[in-house]
Order: C-alpha cells, then sequence, then structure tokens
C-alpha cells in the first residue's frame, strides 16, 4: 500500500447549461471546461486521527469522514490540503475537492477509480455530470443532463481544447456565488424554461460551439459562448438581482472589454467569476492590460489561463525497502 496519495484536480469553467425544461425526460445537461489553474492539490497519508490542515479544511475534514465512513470504515487519515480552488467562485471548487479526496482515499486502499459513484456518495453533480467528467477526462465536456434514474449525468461528449487559445478570469474577492439553500430556492422560484430557448442551446453547442473547438474556429466559438451566456444570463437574471452576472463590478467589466473587441464573455455557474476567451496569448494579455485599471479600482482580480486537457494527476508513493 502507498505510504501518502498526492491528487490535483483542476478548476473548471461551467459555460452554460442545455435544457432546463426537461420535457424530453432529462433536464440540464451542460457545456464546461478544464482550465491549468487554480486547482486543488492535496495529499492524503494514514494517521492515528482524523484530521485535515489548509485552505478550505474544515468542509475537505467532513467530506474526508463520510468517504472514509462508505469506503475504509475504521480507518484513519490525515489530510493535506496545499492549495484549494477559491470556494463559491463558480470554479467547480466543491466538486473537485470531494471527489479529490474520494480518489485518494481509493488509492490509498488500493479501490478501484470509480468517480461517478464518489459523485453520488459525496453529493456532488445533483444537476450536472461536468464535474466528474471533467475530474477523470480534462478538455471541453458535455453532459447529457439528469434523467428519471440517472446517478451522475454521463458525459456524451469530449474534445480537446485548442492549446493555443487563452481565458482571462476576472474574479470578485467582496461576492460569492449562489450556493446550497440559496441555490435550491432560487432553481425553485425561477420561471419555466422555454422549449425554444432550450433548443437553441442545444443548437448553439452541437453546431458551433463543439465545430468550431474541434476545427479551432475561434471566431465561431467566442460567438456561440457569447449566445450560449446571454441566454442562461437572462434566465438566471432574477436570481442575481435583476442581471446577467452576480457581480456587477465583474459585469461592467467585462462590458468594457466586448466593446475592446473580447468575444466569449460570460459567467461560471453563479459566479461571480466571469471570463473572456482569447485566440493567443497575446491577445489574453491585451486584453488583461486593458482590464488592469479598472480592475484594480473596483478590487477585482484577473489571471489569464489555458485550458487543461487531462484529468485530475493521482500520484502515490511508496515506502522504500532496506
Amino acid at each position: 500500500m502507498p505510504i501518502s496519495v498526492s491528487v490535483v484536480a483542476a478548476a473548471r469553467l461551467h459555460l452554460g447549461f442545455l435544457d432546463m425544461n426537461g420535457a424530453l425526460g432529462r433536464k440540464f445537461g451542460g457545456l464546461g471546461l478544464s482550465i491549468d489553474a487554480p486547482a486543488t492539490r492535496l495529499t492524503l497519508q494514514p494517521a492515528e486521527n482524523m484530521e485535515a490542515s489548509g485552505p478550505d479544511a474544515e468542509r475537505a475534514l467532513a467530506l474526508l469522514e463520510k468517504a472514509t465512513a462508505a469506503l475504509a470504515p475504521g480507518k484513519r487519515y490525515r489530510l493535506d490540503i496545499g492549495e484549494a480552488i477559491p470556494p463559491h467562485s463558480g470554479l467547480g471548487s466543491g466538486t473537485q475537492l470531494a471527489l479529490a479526496i474520494a480518489a485518494a482515499l481509493r488509492r490509498i486502499e488500493d479501490l478501484p477509480q470509480n468517480v461517478e459513484a464518489d459523485a453520488a456518495l459525496l453529493q456532488r453533480g445533483a444537476r450536472s455530470g461536468l464535474g466528474a467528467g471533467l475530474f477523470t477526462r480534462g478538455g471541453l465536456v458535455v453532459d447529457g443532463g439528469r434523467g428519471a434514474d440517472t446517478m451522475t449525468p454521463p458525459v456524451v461528449s469530449r474534445l480537446a481544447f485548442p492549446q493555443d487559445w487563452r481565458i482571462l478570469l476576472v474574479s470578485d474577492p467582496a461576492s460569492i456565488g449562489l450556493h446550497g439553500a440559496e441555490e435550491r430556492k432560487a432553481f425553485a422560484e425561477l420561471p419555466p424554461f422555454s422549449e425554444e430557448d432550450a433548443g437553441r442551446l442545444c443548437r448553439l453547442v452541437l453546431m458551433q460551439a463543439l465545430p468550431a473547438a474541434a476545427e479551432a474556429d475561434f471566431s465561431a466559438f467566442g460567438a456561440a459562448i457569447t449566445a450560449i451566456q446571454a441566454i442562461v444570463g437572462d434566465y438566471f437574471a432574477p436570481a442575481q438581482g435583476g442581471r446577467r452576472f452576480t457581480s456587477a463590478a465583474v459585469e461592467a467589466l467585462l462590458a468594457r472589454l466586448a466593446q475592446a473587441g473580447a468575444t466569449g464573455l460570460g459567467q461560471t455557474s453563479w459566479g461571480p467569476t466571469g471570463f473572456a476567451f482569447a485566440p493567443d496569448e497575446a491577445e489574453a494579455r491585451r486584453l488583461e492590460a486593458l482590464a488592469r485599471g479598472a480592475a484594480e479600482a473596483s478590487g477585482l482580480t484577473l489571471a489569464v489561463v489555458a485550458g487543461a486537457d487531462r484529468g485530475a494527476r493521482i500520484d502515490a508513493v511508496y515506502a522504500k525497502i532496506a
């Protein structure tokens, strides 16, 4: 058995739900992308007591205890978190943390990996299968939504993300996205979603965003993401203060970038993190430079990231034999 296991799990962008109508028997579905930063990095090792240290340690310890009770009852571990995706930022922090802990536990106990079962066990992926799919495979992923008997929504498409493309992240540390009871309340109070809009979203994904990514057609991809985000943002606006974005400051800054030629604009999940896509590093840095003054004045942070075309990395360390 390993004496310790380390896991690195990338953050993700949730680029939009596909069908919030559900008339065909499946609901939600979505388009998502793994990005190379930020990430959750943790190490698990046997210990005399259950303990966790580092960022988001309290949530991590609760997840570890739940996973251990199901997968390795009676065992004890120490969990060290070197880095954590910022919580409630729209970057998939909770799901990636949960799946990373479960993956480390399975590896250290020599159990077969089962990301879908772990997502269900740790109550991740209630609406979206993107977190589980991206944890396993990375890249640009579509999940097929939740049906009546779905455990974890299945991945129905996975493409490599063009290596040269970049994403400018615009984050608002003073704001947090809806989560928990507030998120459930928001979904319960939103109006019915039209079949026409659901059809439009599915067409934008299948007939524009995915082919554009496959052919590295940046202009078409950016236009598709902007259109998807407009439809989804308008639908969720009543739960976001009447705006397409959780953070008014992020929304204002992205509007300025749009005037400067940026495309592929939107908000990941409930935000508050927003994004703009760029065809290469140089254009991403140009947009970052244009945004810097307004970002500093509004207390926003900027980061240029790339797509991540692999799933989580799981590394085991074994004791040396004398």
